[in-house]
């Protein structure tokens, strides 16, 4: 099946136009370490964002196949993304499915217009990316909550005006149950975000530690205690999208644009270019599954593993060819290098990926 639709095209191009008259340089890793608010809040006003939402709440009630076709295009040119990136691509959806109205009318307009920036508060010091080992704990003062515990590996809290925030408001046998999903305001006495800066000393990751923070009632998102299943489907947007195999296309492209090369470059390129497209065909099966109403969390997992891998053989397939890179190529491998720890993560560590395919195949 194509995913060449007319509308495709359309939003391929309008995104073409903007990233055209757009003054950046291109990077790897992007949609993390990209930063530039006018240029989120651009896409807004283009209609670029929010594709999938309702006109009600700022959207375009397009459907994920279009919204695949935007972010490949961002993602290809290396765009400066990260200001609305996790706020559009997971936090807007995860309010459309489980949120209150109220919170759907507070909060979903000003994310398709980029005027509101989150970052993730889900993993932590002691439990990593395994989210059922979450700490951090919520109790309940009057018709509000207070939050006390640390979350890790936070990107653009120092930039973020909200925290999505996974805590534990209950102790339940199962480690899976007694989860909620709560937004606090990251102006919110009580909250101290410490720089985690990467091998290159650039600052996008952070520790957030949350001592006795107050959340309003109306922030919790979904059913109390029914985090766990709320969260897995987010995670399906965070996992399985194309931002997991393009974050070093900007640095394969460059490659090839500078003829740097050789003959056996060339032939590695031959089964790269190959993952490459079957990783682009898995993501639109994934954009398709959420058009229908499914929560593809095996094959986003699968997505993610998979799409992990190909970005570090990128960065192995380009390695002995920048001495003779010049600054430009060499500052892109830079970047993809500086962000590959973290790429394996972001979203869930190898051995989380490898555990939730094992668990989604019985």
């Amino acid at each position: 099946m194509s995913e060449l639709t007319d509308t495709c095209q359309d939003l391929r191009r309008r995104v073409r136009d903007l990233v055209a008259e757009w003054d950046f340089t291109p990077r790897c890793d992007s949609w993390a370490s990209g930063y530039d608010p006018d240029f989120s809040q651009e896409l807004g006003r283009r209609g670029l964002l929010a594709v999938t939402w309702p006109k009600e709440f700022g959207g375009a009630e397009g459907t994920n196949v279009d919204r695949f076709a935007v972010s490949e295009e961002l993602l290809r040119a290396g765009a400066p993304v990260a200001a609305h990136w996790v706020g559009e691509r997971q936090i807007g959806p995860s309010l459309l499915r489980h949120g209150t109205r109220e919170l759907q009318e507070e909060f979903c307009p000003p994310l398709a217009r980029a005027e509101y920036r989150f970052a993730l508060g889900m993993s932590e010091p002691d439990a990593g990316s395994d989210l059922a080992a979450v700490r951090t704990k919520a109790v309940r003062d009057g018709d509000s909550w207070r939050v006390t515990g640390r979350k890790i590996w936070t990107s653009g809290a120092h930039r973020a005006t909200h925290l999505y925030l996974l805590a534990r408001t209950s102790q339940e046998e199962d480690k899976h149950a007694g989860l909620t999903e709560f937004i606090v305001s990251m102006d919110s006495p009580g909250i101290t975000v410490s720089p985690i800066l990467d091998l290159r000393g650039e600052h996008h990751f952070n520790e957030v530690v949350l001592e006795d923070v107050h959340v309003p009632g109306r922030w919790v998102i979904g059913d109390i205690g029914a985090g766990w299943p709320q969260v897995v489907g987010q995670l399906s947007f965070e996992r399985g999208g194309p931002e997991r195999f393009l974050s070093t296309y900007p640095l394969l492209t460059a490659v090839l644009r500078a003829n740097l090369a050789d003959d056996t470059a060339r032939r590695e390129l031959r089964a790269l270019a190959g993952r490459l497209q079957v990783l682009r065909r898995w993501t639109l099966e994934n954009a398709r599954a959420m058009d229908a109403g499914h929560t593809p969390s095996t094959h986003a997992a699968m997505s993610k593993y998979l799409g992990n891998k190909f970005e570090r053989d990128v960065i192995a397939w380009a390695r002995p060819l920048m001495p003779r890179a010049d600054r430009s190529i060499r500052a892109l491998y830079d970047q993809a290098v500086a962000a590959s720890p973290a790429s394996g993560i972001r979203g869930g560590a190898a051995q989380v990926m490898l555990s939730v395919i094992a668990k989604g195949k019985k």
